[in-house]
């Protein structure tokens, strides 16, 4: 069963100002590369859809945010001006399982 969750969808990338000192490093211990996703409600491997902004692509939850960051999924980018560019969303996510 699929489970949809409304949440925040943010960007980022790998510069020190938005992630810790080892900015290529995600928290689960691979390193950054397209389709991968930070978010603190979901347990590490989750696989997810973004069905709105990014239709069939799946996404794995790979990184953490900050504590404070609740109902939120920061998507990785290569660029930090593409991510800048992303901004945030409204969007509801399907949870697929790991």
């Amino acid at each position: 069963m699929v489970s949809k969750v409304l949440v925040v969808v943010t960007a980022y990338s790998s510069t020190v100002s938005q992630t810790d000192d080892t900015p290529f490093i995600t928290a689960s211990g691979t390193t950054v590369r397209n389709g991968i996703v930070a978010t603190n409600i979901l347990p590490m491997g989750t696989k997810i859809k973004i069905p709105e902004l990014y239709g069939d692509r799946v996404f794995v939850v790979e990184d953490r945010m900050h504590p404070r960051k609740n109902y939120q999924v920061d998507i990785w980018f290569q660029e930090y001006v593409d991510a800048l560019n992303f901004g945030a969303k409204y969007a509801y996510i399907e949870v697929l399982g790991s």
